[in-house]
């Protein structure tokens, strides 16, 4: 589905999701809505997850910690399930992805605790309405996500490498991108690293690990955010028996604007 067809508002389109009408990357849409990363895990977790979030606040910023067995947001998206209203969901059991799913009604538990961790497509209107655009959303593709060599701080029995997402950004504008993300760290904020992709742990910037590839042309640098798949890659590492995510880049879009989060 074209994202110039799709309403605005984020209450509408997490109808469309909840109706299973809508299975798409959310990037470019419902523009000006906060959207979120999303680690689901059993109580018993949810204090070492939550310190781990405290510990690693760019790549994991909270934005909302849902108590165990609610399944609505109701400071960020009140009416909405977090069973149904993101299009794709991971499980993760011991380290290991064993399902990918749309619905998570089958899989609900009453100790289950929600984490909403910002998400760095909330602050792609802010860039675009600099002057920067941005080829992913051009191409409606998903963002391009990498594993990286730099080790997010351990908390529990929560540690492991983060991930970050890249955007090509031409040269000459890169001062201003992080100029722009930098007011918004509630969803990652500026730039972890720009520029030689090797010195971050990525051998090809060619090929992405998670999302899409996307073409680096001349004249533009590969600037990389810290990015909220990392809870996955984590999952992976310290292999808790229970972890729900969604997919890379089918996030949870909040009824929060995009003001909401910025520091300016």
């Amino acid at each position: 589905m074209q994202v110039s067809s799709l309403p605005k508002h984020a209450r509408e389109v997490r109808a469309l999701i909840r109706k299973g009408e809508l299975v798409q990357p959310t990037s470019g849409i419902a523009p000006g809505h906060v959207q979120t990363n999303l680690a689901i895990l059993p109580k018993d977790l949810a204090f070492d997850f939550l310190l781990f979030c405290q510990r690693n606040p760019k790549p994991c910023p909270l934005i909302e910690v849902v108590e165990a067995g609610n399944t609505e947001p109701k400071q960020t998206a009140p009416g909405a399930d977090l069973r149904t209203d993101t299009a794709k969901y991971r499980i993760f059991r011991h380290g290991k992805l064993v399902e990918e799913v749309t619905d998570l009604s089958d899989y609900w538990r009453d100790d289950l605790v929600s984490f909403l961790l910002g998400c760095s497509f909330s602050f792609e209107n802010a860039l675009i309405n600099a002057g920067i655009s941005l080829r992913h959303v051009e191409q409606n593709k998903n963002v391009a996500m990498f594993y990286t060599n730099i080790q997010t701080v351990p908390a529990g029995v929560f540690s492991g490498p983060m991930v970050v997402t890249m955007r090509p950004i031409p040269r000459d504008k890169i001062v201003k991108a992080v100029q722009v993300t930098s007011r918004f760290p509630g969803v990652h904020g500026a730039p972890i690293h720009i520029g030689d992709p090797a010195a971050i742990g990525i051998k090809d910037v060619t090929k992405s690990d998670l999302g899409d590839s996307i073409e680096i042309r001349d004249g533009e640098v590969p600037v990389f955010w810290a990015c909220g798949v990392t809870p996955q890659a984590v999952a992976m590492k310290s292999k808790p028996p229970l972890m729900i995510t969604h997919s890379p880049g089918y996030m949870f879009i909040t009824d929060l604007k995009d003001e909401d989060v910025s520091v300016l």
